[in-house]
Protein backbone atom coordinates (compact mmCIF):
# COMPACT_ATOMS: atom_id res chain seq x y z
CA UNK A 1 0.00 0.00 0.00
CA UNK A 2 3.37 2.34 0.08
CA UNK A 3 5.85 2.64 -2.62
CA UNK A 4 9.16 3.51 -1.82
CA UNK A 5 11.86 4.78 -4.13
CA UNK A 6 15.30 5.54 -3.26
CA UNK A 7 17.47 8.08 -4.58
CA UNK A 8 21.48 9.83 -3.78
CA UNK A 9 23.59 7.08 -4.01
CA UNK A 10 27.06 7.07 -6.25
CA UNK A 11 30.44 6.84 -6.41
CA UNK A 12 32.70 8.46 -2.92
CA UNK A 13 36.10 7.73 -2.47
CA UNK A 14 36.67 6.22 0.85
CA UNK A 15 36.49 8.62 4.24
CA UNK A 16 33.79 10.40 2.12
CA UNK A 17 30.16 11.11 2.89
CA UNK A 18 26.88 9.86 0.80
CA UNK A 19 23.59 10.85 2.06
CA UNK A 20 20.66 8.40 0.63
CA UNK A 21 17.01 9.25 1.04
CA UNK A 22 13.59 7.47 0.53
CA UNK A 23 10.53 8.27 -0.38
CA UNK A 24 7.35 7.29 0.49
CA UNK A 25 4.01 7.57 -1.78
CA UNK A 26 1.32 8.35 0.71
CA UNK A 27 0.83 9.87 4.02
CA UNK A 28 0.72 9.03 7.04
CA UNK A 29 4.50 8.80 6.73
CA UNK A 30 4.55 8.38 10.40
CA UNK A 31 2.47 5.05 10.68
CA UNK A 32 5.28 3.45 9.75
CA UNK A 33 8.07 1.96 11.03
CA UNK A 34 11.44 2.08 8.97
CA UNK A 35 14.58 0.78 7.90
CA UNK A 36 17.64 0.49 5.16
CA UNK A 37 19.06 -2.28 4.20
CA UNK A 38 21.93 -3.02 2.05
CA UNK A 39 22.82 -6.25 -0.39
CA UNK A 40 26.24 -6.39 -1.86
CA UNK A 41 26.71 -9.00 -5.34
CA UNK A 42 26.49 -12.61 -3.90
CA UNK A 43 25.54 -11.90 -0.43
CA UNK A 44 22.37 -11.99 1.58
CA UNK A 45 20.31 -8.25 2.50
CA UNK A 46 21.44 -7.33 5.83
CA UNK A 47 20.62 -4.82 8.26
CA UNK A 48 21.93 -1.59 7.96
CA UNK A 49 19.31 0.69 10.28
CA UNK A 50 16.34 1.28 11.48
CA UNK A 51 13.71 4.06 13.15
CA UNK A 52 10.82 4.03 14.41
CA UNK A 53 7.42 5.79 13.88
CA UNK A 54 8.24 9.30 15.17
CA UNK A 55 12.12 9.04 15.13
CA UNK A 56 12.39 8.65 18.43
CA UNK A 57 14.53 5.84 18.71
CA UNK A 58 17.46 4.89 16.45
CA UNK A 59 19.52 1.92 15.84
CA UNK A 60 22.85 0.50 14.10
CA UNK A 61 24.48 -2.12 13.11
CA UNK A 62 27.95 -2.83 14.46
CA UNK A 63 29.61 -2.24 11.70
CA UNK A 64 28.23 1.33 10.92
CA UNK A 65 27.79 2.34 14.30
CA UNK A 66 29.32 6.22 14.65
CA UNK A 67 29.30 6.62 10.63
CA UNK A 68 25.97 6.29 9.43
CA UNK A 69 22.86 8.58 10.99
CA UNK A 70 19.10 7.38 10.56
CA UNK A 71 16.34 10.09 10.25
CA UNK A 72 13.16 10.81 8.84
CA UNK A 73 11.01 13.80 8.70
CA UNK A 74 7.36 12.81 8.59
CA UNK A 75 5.90 16.16 6.84
CA UNK A 76 7.93 15.67 3.52
CA UNK A 77 7.48 11.79 3.64
CA UNK A 78 11.38 10.85 3.74
CA UNK A 79 13.48 8.52 5.45
CA UNK A 80 17.33 9.78 5.06
CA UNK A 81 20.77 7.45 5.85
CA UNK A 82 23.60 10.38 6.25
CA UNK A 83 26.91 7.93 5.46
CA UNK A 84 30.16 9.26 6.41
CA UNK A 85 33.60 7.73 6.77
CA UNK A 86 32.63 5.63 4.06
CA UNK A 87 34.61 2.13 3.79
CA UNK A 88 34.64 0.07 0.67
CA UNK A 89 33.14 -2.49 2.30
CA UNK A 90 30.03 -0.16 2.60
CA UNK A 91 29.54 -0.74 -1.38
CA UNK A 92 26.08 -2.39 -1.90
CA UNK A 93 23.15 -1.94 -2.87
CA UNK A 94 21.04 -0.30 -0.28
CA UNK A 95 16.91 -0.17 0.15
CA UNK A 96 14.56 1.03 2.26
CA UNK A 97 12.42 -0.87 3.76
CA UNK A 98 8.44 0.31 5.50
CA UNK A 99 6.71 -2.02 8.14
CA UNK A 100 3.25 -1.91 7.42
CA UNK A 101 1.19 0.33 9.75
CA UNK A 102 -0.99 -2.62 11.69
CA UNK A 103 2.24 -3.82 12.08
CA UNK A 104 4.59 -1.32 13.23
CA UNK A 105 4.52 -0.97 17.00
CA UNK A 106 4.80 2.91 18.14
CA UNK A 107 7.73 2.51 20.09
CA UNK A 108 9.32 -0.06 18.32
CA UNK A 109 12.24 -0.71 15.64
CA UNK A 110 12.86 -3.83 13.62
CA UNK A 111 15.50 -5.48 12.35
CA UNK A 112 15.29 -8.53 9.71
CA UNK A 113 14.23 -8.46 6.38
CA UNK A 114 11.23 -10.61 7.25
CA UNK A 115 9.84 -8.09 9.61
CA UNK A 116 9.20 -5.44 7.00
CA UNK A 117 6.74 -5.69 3.80
CA UNK A 118 7.30 -3.01 1.45
CA UNK A 119 11.05 -2.37 -0.10
CA UNK A 120 11.97 0.29 -2.33
CA UNK A 121 14.16 -0.64 -5.74
CA UNK A 122 17.52 0.31 -3.95
CA UNK A 123 20.25 3.23 -4.79
CA UNK A 124 23.64 2.08 -5.82
CA UNK A 125 26.56 3.60 -3.13
CA UNK A 126 30.36 2.45 -4.14
CA UNK A 127 33.25 3.00 -2.25
CA UNK A 128 36.43 3.49 -3.90
CA UNK A 129 40.04 2.96 -2.05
Amino acid sequence: QVQLVESGGGLVQAGGSLRVSCAASERPFSDFAMGWFRQAPGKEREFVSAINRIGSRRDYADSVKGRFTISRDNAKNTLYLQMDSLKPEDTAMYYCAARSPARSLYGNVYYRPNEYDYWGQGTQVTVSS
